[in-house]
C-alpha cells in the first residue's frame, strides 16, 4: 500500500480519479471505432496535493464492422492501417488498462475509479460501449458519474477548450501534439490536478488528515 492511500481514499469519497482520453473514428460510441485510448493515473503527495503519476496508452484496432469517418481521421491525423501502429484489439487494451486501474484502486485504498475527462461524457460513452462489446464484467469505473474538466475549467478559468484552459492554468500545450490520446490525457490530468490543488490552496474543502 502507498503511504498516502488514506488521503486519496478520503478526498473523493472513496473514488480514485483516473483521466481517460479516446481518439475515435467519429462521434457515435455505438458504431464508431476507438483508435487510441490512454489512462493517466493520479496520486496525492504528503501535502495533500495531486500530481500526475503515469500514463498507459494503446493504439486500437477498429472492431469488426466499425464506422470510421474520414473527417475524424483528418482531424486527428491517425492512420488506422499504418503498419507501425502496433495496434491491439480493444478487449486486450481495456483488459490491460483495467488491471492497472484496479491495482491502483487497491494501492490507494479506494473503492472504485471515477473517470475524469475533458467533455467526459464523450470518453465515458466510448469506454462503456467497448466494455459492452467485449463482454467485460468488471469495469472499474463508476457507471455514470464523471469529473469533467471542461466544466471545472470553465468555473476556474473561464475557458472550456482544453488548450485555452491549459494556457490559463500555466500548463504548456503543444497544438501539434494534440489529438493524441496520451498527450491529451496527460494535459487533462495536469489541468485536473491544478484545479483541485488551486481549490485546496484557496481554502476550499479538504479532508482532515491525522498526523
Amino acid at each position: 500500500m502507498l503511504d498516502t492511500e488514506h488521503r486519496m481514499a478520503d478526498r473523493f469519497r472513496g473514488f480514485l480519479p483516473v483521466v481517460v482520453d479516446v481518439e475515435t473514428g467519429g462521434f457515435v460510441s455505438a458504431t464508431d471505432a476507438i483508435l487510441e485510448i490512454a489512462a493517466t493515473l493520479i496520486r496525492m503527495d504528503e501535502d495533500g496535493r495531486l500530481n500526475v503519476h503515469r500514463t498507459l496508452n494503446f493504439n486500437i484496432k477498429p472492431f469488426e464492422g466499425a464506422n470510421i469517418e474520414q473527417a475524424a481521421l483528418d482531424f486527428t491525423g491517425i492512420d488506422p492501417h499504418h503498419p507501425f501502429r502496433e495496434a491491439v484489439d480493444e478487449e486486450e487494451a481495456l483488459g490491460e488498462l483495467f488491471r492497472a486501474i484496479r491495482k491502483e484502486i487497491r494501492d490507494q485504498g479506494c473503492n472504485r475509479a471515477i473517470l475524469v475527462g475533458h467533455n467526459a461524457h464523450f470518453d465515458a460513452g466510448f469506454v462503456n460501449a467497448a466494455v459492452e462489446r467485449c463482454g467485460i464484467k468488471r469495469n472499474p469505473f463508476h457507471p455514470f458519474s464523471h469529473f469533467d474538466t471542461a466544466t471545472l475549467s470553465g468555473l476556474a478559468y473561464g475557458q472550456t477548450v482544453l488548450a485555452k484552459a491549459c494556457g490559463e492554468a500555466g500548463i504548456a500545450f503543444d497544438n501539434s501534439e494534440a489529438h493524441s490520446a496520451a498527450y491529451d490525457a496527460e494535459r487533462t490530468a495536469e489541468l485536473f490536478c491544478e484545479i483541485v490543488n488551486r481549490w485546496k490552496d484557496s481554502g476550499g474543502w479538504m479532508p482532515a488528515f491525522e498526523d
